[in-house]
Order: C-alpha cells, then structure tokens, then sequence
C-alpha cells in the first residue's frame, strides 16, 4: 500500500555559496600559464577558437553547452564562420572567480 502522505521535511533549504573574485596575482600568474586567454576590460576572461568552417563552430558550441548545463554556469559565447569567442565571468560576483578559471580549461579541453 502507498503512504497516503509522504513525509515532508522541516529542514531549511539549501544556498548556494557563491565564490568571490578572484584576487589580482592569482589571476595574472593563471593567464601567463594560459596565455590563449585574454582579459577583457570588463572583468572577463575571453579566448577565440579559429576552426575550419561554421558547422565545427556549431559543434564546439554544442559541446560547450552540454558541459557547461551540468555545471550550471553559463558563458556568454559567439559564433561566426570559422570561429567561436568564449567569454567568462561569474556575474554574481562582479568579476572573475575561480569558477571561470575551471570552466576555460574546461572549454580547452572540449577544443581539444
């Protein structure tokens, strides 16, 4: 027989912490190790992928937001013929956290 009424919690929900900026070294020593990144002048990182034509764009961008849905941080991205802008930063925290750190090199790995 079915519980006609399910248990419910008295627990309090879940927040999400949400990581702070990163500070100016750390980010400076991991651009200078990662040196396809750029940082914009609006607090981002951002790298642009050359590839052989459109439909190998569509397929990085695809693959990117496979990855990046799992992880629940999104990127602003940029698709034209024969390239792909991708662009990192955690709006929350006004700037660049680690967070976007982990999803560049994320986002390399998935360029291959």
């Amino acid at each position: 027989m079915l519980d006609p009424a399910p248990s419910r919690s008295r627990t309090k929900p879940r927040t999400m912490t949400r990581p702070s900026r990163i500070e100016s070294a750390a980010l400076d020593t991991w651009l200078k190790t990662h040196s396809s990144w750029e940082l914009t002048p609006g607090g981002a990182i951002t790298r642009l992928y050359k590839l052989a034509d459109f439909a190998t764009g569509l397929g990085l961008v695809v693959r990117i937001g496979c990855m990046v849905e799992k992880k629940d941080h999104h990127p602003d991205v940029e698709l034209k013929w024969g390239s792909v802008r991708v662009t990192w930063s955690t709006h929350d925290a006004g700037g660049i956290t680690q967070l976007d750190l982990d999803a560049a090199q994320a986002t390399d790995a998935i360029a291959g």
